[in-house]
């Protein structure tokens, strides 16, 4: 531990190593007593600093690192490698997170460590029960990390992995958060999640799993505003940026995505709910080898608003649908048509560039609530000949203005607004 002196000479100690509190670092010792001491250590003590140091691999149990009642500002300095048990014991009856940050204020995750979720026992874990990329989502008010069923049989009994997958990070209710410099990869499901924060960074650090890893999204955010992510790598096996509803203030830029999903706002609207997502950009940003380039995707059933999105010199490489909307999005169950919608408004396309290998744009929007003031710019996407059969672009019910000629030409978009008044009369659901 290091110490300073106050101004009346004493010492005190900033600087809380995992390795003074028992950690041992050799891959197998369970360390989450450990990291459990050195944290309680660092929380009474604002701009304190909790050290993982470098060279050692320390198994961490779900663990949370908790406020309210922790000092500001504080540094959780990952140097070393931290690895998630592979265990089903450890997770019990089933876990939503394993490493969670939760109502803190000033909270910074850096360094030049890996966290490693050690994912693949639970890929390959093909349980029925698994959630789906949208149906993981946890309600603000959900703050316990145990999911709690009668009906759940406890995985050690079983052999398996729970059915219900770990975020590998996920930070809740905290304010000014900085994630910056580490390596986080191979988890169960989502990488890093942001749940109920504000002014929150992350940037020159990066995402790493498999292309076919299920649901392994790289950035999740949810009901979190003042959001800034750059000079980030993730690839992935889902979504590279899921934003969620409730989030505002979204700015992503100088970021690289691929393999993966692509970047997504929603799946918005679920189960008949109200979703509300604005003024996002997304720029500066290269995609490779994606399932989509940028996507909005929302139920059916829905209602809210997605508006004031900006995509912006967005670079795409062997990407299947570099442009889409998609508000008759399904996750393979059998999903009914209604006629209520999350509305779509005031989504800009400028400087979209490179090459597809399916359909270079799809806007597939509401019956009853079309899209509107969708404007493209400067947008060439070419084809690579590697398959029979390619689509020209796709457009239903979607109104707004091409500012220059495309490549291809999207002659499908409608010029102007809808003749109805639809679109007008849902805003006020947000």
């Amino acid at each position: 531990m290091e110490e300073s002196f106050t101004a009346q000479g004493k010492a005190s100690t900033t600087t809380f190593n995992v390795i003074d509190y028992g950690a041992k670092g050799d891959g197998t010792t369970d360390d989450t007593k450990a990291f459990e001491a050195a944290w309680a250590s660092a929380c009474k003590v604002e701009a304190s600093t909790m050290v993982v140091p470098s060279g050692s691999v320390y198994l961490v149990k779900p663990i949370s690192f908790s406020g309210p009642n922790c000092g500001s500002n504080i540094i959780f300095q990952v140097d070393g490698k931290i690895i998630a048990p592979t265990s089903p014991g450890a997770w019990g009856s089933g876990l939503l997170q394993w490493l969670e940050f939760t109502k803190l204020t000033g909270i910074t995750v850096k360094g030049k460590g890996v966290i490693d979720g050690q994912g693949s026992v639970w890929w390959s874990d093909s349980s029925t029960e698994n959630p789906t990329e949208e149906s993981e989502s946890v309600s603000p008010l959900k703050d316990s990390t145990y999911e709690s069923s009668p009906a759940l049989v406890s995985s050690e009994a079983t052999g398996k992995m729970p059915s219900t997958k770990p975020t590998a990070i996920r930070f809740y209710g905290s304010s000014d958060v900085t994630v910056t410099g580490i390596t986080i990869q191979n988890s169960p499901q989502t990488h890093l999640k942001f749940d109920d924060c504000t002014a929150v960074q992350v940037f020159g650090m990066t995402v790493s799993s498999p292309s076919d890893s299920p649901n392994t999204d790289g950035i999740h955010l949810q009901n979190s505003q003042d959001v800034v992510i750059h000079n980030t790598n993730v690839a992935c096996g889902d979504d590279c940026v899921s934003i969620q509803t409730g989030c505002s203030g979204i700015f992503i830029h100088n970021m690289n995505c691929g393999p993966g999903h692509g970047i997504s706002i929603g799946g918005l609207g679920r189960g008949n709910t109200r979703a509300c997502v604005s003024n996002v950009t997304i720029r500066d940003t290269t995609m490779h080898n994606t399932l989509t380039g940028v996507r909005i995707k929302t139920w059916q059933g829905g209602s809210g608003l997605v508006q004031g999105v900006m995509f912006s010199n967005i670079q795409v490489s062997e990407v299947e649908i570099p442009i889409m909307i998609d508000q008759f999005y399904c996750d393979g169950s059998k999903c009914q048509n209604k006629t209520s919608a999350v509305a779509v408004s005031g989504i800009s396309y400028q400087n979209i560039r490179g090459t597809y290998t399916l359909k270079p744009v799809h806007f597939a929007c509401s019956d009853s609530l079309p899209c509107t003031g969708v404007t493209l710019n400067t947008i060439n996407l070419t084809p690579i000949q590697e398959k029979n059969h390619l689509y020209e672009p796709f457009c239903w019910q979607t109104y707004g203005e091409l500012q220059t000629t495309t490549t291809p030409p999207i002659n499908c978009l409608q010029i102007g607004k809808p003749s109805n008044n639809q679109v007008q009369n849902s805003n006020g659901s947000c």
